[in-house]
């Protein structure tokens, strides 16, 4: 009896020996389970700050476009040298377009139609972004205003800016004014319900840790909603150019008056006038070449600076 209750005693020592090393054993590696995930989360958080090298970016962003517009103009000078089309007063030839391009450089006349139609279409923009921001904001955030006025923004944004020629010109006459009253009634809409939906989309409890931390009224307005709704508010902004643009471009082609000069939507009508389908067509390429200029310059990069503030500018 005494040899067993000896060996129990020291069987003891080495049980618990043994849970000390397992339990040893155990820590150690849910400390380095611990380390690998810190590593991992830091991994994740840190953000690429190498640049892209120029010949990648040439060849992932430049090249393409460039590939697709030439594919363009080698299936139209097919069409015109194979005489699919043979008819030049439907479709002129590539070279009879740049033909209308280097005429009107020499004369001085191609920065004219291009910057007066641009100036005109920059400024709308501003004016309705002006307008379109205060009035989104009040729209989202007032229930009463938005029951009133939310179904006529809507009902505004689906009517075709080329309805508010005919009363702006009896209105307004023919003059730049006029011109950016179509603008207004064309892009605000667009900007207000850009506004009204991404203010939307606003997370409910980024308005409580708003409201919280004191940010209420103005300041939570600027400080929690705005950027908050970024994202939307930045897709109206991109719908509001496109439309103040057409919008533009349709009064540009229906009121004509030596006082409002030659913009790119006034030559489009000279050319169909002086039936001029090569002045047709340079009016149509300089229409979408603004409008792709635009885009890359501005709206891209605000696009990728809200993605990456977002950390959701993946670059592949």
């Amino acid at each position: 009896m005494a040899s067993t209750e000896t060996s129990v005693d020291k069987a003891e020592p080495v049980d618990e020996a043994e849970k000390q090393a397992r339990e040893a054993g155990r820590n150690g590696r849910d400390h380095h389970d611990l380390a690998g995930l810190e590593a991992g989360l830091d991994a994740l958080e840190t953000v690429q700050s190498s640049r892209t090298p120029l010949r990648e970016t040439l060849v992932r962003k430049v090249l393409p476009p460039v590939v697709a517009v030439a594919l363009v103009v080698v299936v139209w000078q097919a069409l015109v040298s194979f005489k699919i089309v043979d008819d030049p007063s439907k479709l002129p030839s590539p070279s009879a377009v740049w033909g209308e391009v280097t005429d009107a450089w020499l004369q001085g006349t191609l920065l004219d139609y291009i910057w007066t139609s641009v100036s005109r279409g920059l400024l709308g923009f501003l004016m309705a972004l002006a307008i379109g921001t205060p009035l989104g904001l009040i729209v989202a955030r007032v229930k009463f205003v938005r029951a009133a006025i939310g179904p006529i923004l809507s009902g505004l944004q689906s009517l075709p800016s080329v309805a508010w020629v005919p009363p702006a010109v009896i209105w307004l006459g023919l003059n730049n004014s006029m011109m950016y009253a179509v603008i207004l009634l064309g892009a605000v809409p667009s900007i207000a319900n850009g506004l009204v939906s991404g203010v939307d989309q606003v997370p409910p409890l980024f308005l409580r840790a708003g409201r919280t931390l004191g940010a209420t009224g103005l300041k939570g307005t600027w400080h929690i909603v705005m950027p908050a709704a970024l994202p939307g508010y930045l897709a109206g902004l991109k719908q509001g150019w496109a439309f103040s643009w057409r919008s533009l471009m349709a009064a540009e082609i229906i009121a004509s008056s030596p006082e409002l000069g030659v913009g790119l939507g006034q030559l489009l009508e000279n050319g169909r006038n002086t039936s001029s389908m090569s002045m047709v067509f340079l009016a149509i390429i300089l229409i979408l070449i603004v409008g792709i200029a635009i885009d890359l310059l501005i709206f891209s990069p605000l696009e990728r600076w809200v993605l990456r503030n977002r950390g959701l500018l993946v670059k592949s």
